[in-house]
């Protein structure tokens, strides 16, 4: 019943859940580890312009796979990210372009392009 009442108000906690146990699992990295995913976390939250959560959250939780099982295999940062973090983290960001606000506004200028032409109602 709290649970009902508290979630009218704020939304739903699951979200705020998914974020402690992904903050949980990264603080679990060795620190070399942790400090790179923390630095690419940094990068792409400002500049990936992702506005969903959902995309936000996944796109950090498959970082954190990518990391963790790094850590298991024994591989190196470098082998990671490569000599161009910067180059990496844009090519791994492209994977999740549908959370971004630009998206909405590509498919809203195609729309009204559309419009405009003719070709939908």
């Amino acid at each position: 019943m709290a649970r009902n009442w508290i979630e009218s108000i704020t939304g739903s906690l699951d979200g705020k859940r998914r974020w402690r146990a992904y903050t949980s699992r990264k603080a679990q990295l060795p620190g070399g580890y942790r400090a790179a995913i923390d630095g690419l976390e940094r990068y792409l939250m400002y500049s990936g312009s992702i506005t969903n959560g959902d995309v936000l959250m996944r796109m950090n939780e498959d970082l954190l796979e990518l990391f963790e099982g790094a850590v298991a295999d024994g591989t190196a940062i470098r082998d990671i990210v490569g000599d161009d973090p910067v180059e990496f983290a844009d090519t791994f960001m492209q994977n999740y372009r549908d959370g971004q606000w630009i998206a909405r506004e590509r498919a809203r200028l195609n729309d009204a392009i559309d419009r405009a032409v003719g070709e939908t109602p």
